[in-house]
Parts: C-alpha cells; sequence; structure tokens
C-alpha cells in the first residue's frame, strides 16, 4: 500500500487555517516540482484568432510516475498521514532519517518554508521551515520514518 506522510511542526503554534495551508504545500510539492520541471508554455487554439496581446498562453506538462505510485495513490486512496515534530531539531532529524535510508531531498521528500507574510516570524533567510512532505510510497518504506512520530494533534 502507498501512503504519504507529512511531518509539521509543533512549536510554531499555526493556526488551524495555517497548518492546512503548510499541509498541502507539503502534499502537492512532489507533483508541483515536476509540474514546474516539464511545463511547456503553448498558445490555445481558440486564442490563434485573437490579437498577439490578447493571446492565451496555456501550459503543458507530462508527469512522469511509476506504475505503483500512479495505481495505488493517484488511482487509490489518496492515503496521507499529517504527524507532528515538536520543533525544527526534530523535524530536521526525519531529514537525517530519510538519508540513511537513502531518500533523496527535492525528489523523495520536500522541505516547506513559510514566506512569512501572516502569522509567522521568519526564522532565516525572510522564512521558517514548517514542515517536510514525502512523496507518496510503500508503507513499509515511509513507516520507517512515520513509526518515530505521533499524529499531528490539535492540542496546544
Amino acid at each position: 500500500m502507498y501512503k504519504q506522510i507529512i511531518i509539521a511542526r509543533k512549536d510554531l503554534h499555526m493556526s488551524p487555517g495555517k497548518i492546512a495551508a503548510q499541509v498541502s504545500h507539503a502534499s502537492m510539492a512532489f507533483l508541483t516540482k515536476q509540474i514546474r520541471k516539464q511545463s511547456l508554455p503553448y498558445r490555445d487554439k481558440h486564442s490563434l484568432a485573437l490579437l498577439p496581446e490578447e493571446k492565451t498562453i496555456m501550459y503543458k506538462a507530462i508527469i512522469e510516475l511509476d506504475k505503483d505510485l500512479y495505481e495505488q495513490w493517484i488511482c487509490g486512496e489518496y492515503a496521507k498521514t499529517v504527524l507532528q515534530a515538536k520543533n525544527k531539531s526534530k523535524l530536521l532529524k526525519a531529514v537525517e532519517l530519510a538519508n540513511n535510508i537513502g531518500l533523496k531531498e527535492n525528489e523523495d521528500f520536500f522541505l516547506i518554508y513559510d514566506n512569512c507574510h501572516t502569522e509567522l516570524t521568519p526564522e532565516e533567510n525572510g522564512k521558517t521551515l514548517t514542515c517536510i512532505g514525502f512523496k507518496p510510497m510503500d508503507s513499509e518504506i515511509i513507516n520507517q520514518l512515520g513509526n518515530k512520530y505521533h499524529l499531528y494533534t490539535s492540542h496546544r
């Protein structure tokens, strides 16, 4: 079975809306990276009759997903688990654990930084690390990481 885990920092005391947004970014990161990487602009066939300044540019992207990921997650149940890290240090421990089992940053997992335009205070370079999102993978692999963290709870 394929599933996805996202680990979010508990020490930031994010509002429910903020945590939902950050977890959403983390969940989508593996797809949006591929979309940005593979996107090509083109002119929509309906815009050919328009003046150049009125023409709409569309984007197409071919996304490569392995067979199991596509069949078991994309066409399956979209299983996701949101876990909590006590603080930034504990979140970064997940990176260390991921590296130790052969996972690669920006391929198998993605660090999510908030731009601090709303409720968070910048920690470094004007941003704050909020969570880490793992691409969906076989539960035998992802459980090696997920079993080290507890389910995210809303209690502060």
